[in-house]
């Protein structure tokens, strides 16, 4: 014989439900009582407390481990890339020389990035130094903080420095100028007291007809042995990049040519393959003439 259950209206589900909740006879809270759920409460205050002081100790210890000036890992950053300014998309640089619009963002770009690089500047934050040599500022067991860097001044990139120039870096007469530099690396002493300098030129056989005569700044695009090392973003505060310039005076009008340039440093290769930004750069360069 089945014995069919009774159902329940809904105002006895209701009146169930509320009991639940909270249980006037018993003072039960959700089927616990007040002593229960402190219990509860507290077993998890505890529990969360002690893993939250167990993450706290083991960062703090991880801490005392790392250099707030120099990074404790930088295999990967052996050999310093070089990078091109203005900063383009895909590095291509294109001018169109009566389209105003096409170049100008390229010298907005500029007169920001070398606004840092004005004598003036200079003068104010940096030292002058012997030119030959490398800049070194060893704690010598103190705390050398921050440490001096060495002028770059605006005026050293002569007709690329956009000081009193109507052709805006050469833009607007199709005659433009790129500004060659190389990534920071801490400690890392460029050259290994050797002279180097950067030096461009036509990936392919038709990039170096197209490509045409340019020249440099400072002269032989060189690179002084004063700007290194570099000590980091908080101990050299002021610090100011080298840069070479490469004006570009008779390039093919309305042909891609596709450049490289290299920095010439003893202790810097260009040749990895699996790299291609080690100790090079290449972009396209293209000026539109109608």
């Amino acid at each position: 014989m089945v014995i069919q259950k009774e159902k329940k209206s809904c105002g006895q589900v209701v009146e169930e439900w509320k009991e639940f909740v909270w249980n006037p006879r018993t003072h039960q809270f959700m089927g616990r009582t007040g002593t229960s759920w402190a219990f509860i409460l507290l077993f998890y205050l505890v529990f969360y407390g002690f893993l939250t002081a167990m993450f706290t100790l083991t960062m703090w210890v991880m801490l005392q481990t790392v250099s707030d000036h120099t990074p404790k890992y930088q295999d990967r950053l052996a050999t310093p890339g070089l990078m091109i300014r203005p900063k383009t998309e895909n590095l291509d640089v294109i001018v169109n020389v009566s389209d105003t619009e096409s170049w100008d963002q390229h010298v907005q770009k500029l007169n920001k990035f070398l606004e840092p690089y004005n004598d003036s500047i200079q003068a104010q934050k940096n030292d002058v130094c012997r030119p030959g040599r490398y800049y070194e500022q060893p704690d010598n067991g103190v705390l050398n903080y921050p440490k001096r860097a060495c002028q770059f001044n605006r005026t050293q990139l002569g007709n690329c420095s956009g000081i009193g120039d109507p052709t805006h870096y050469g833009y607007s007469t199709g005659q433009p100028c790129v500004f060659i530099k190389m990534n920071r690396v801490i400690n890392f002493y460029a050259g290994a007291n050797q002279t180097m300098n950067v030096t461009c030129a036509g990936k392919r056989d038709e990039d170096a007809e197209n490509l045409g005569n340019f020249v440099m700044f400072p002269a032989n695009g060189n690179i002084d042995l004063m700007y290194f090392p570099y000590y980091g973003k908080k101990f050299h505060v002021n610090y100011t990049q080298p840069l070479v310039a490469v004006k570009f005076l008779n390039v093919t009008p309305n042909v891609e040519v596709n450049v490289e340039c290299r920095i010439n440093a003893a202790n810097i290769a260009t040749d990895d393959e699996r790299d291609k930004f080690a100790g090079r750069v290449a972009f396209k360069l293209r000026i539109n003439k109608t």
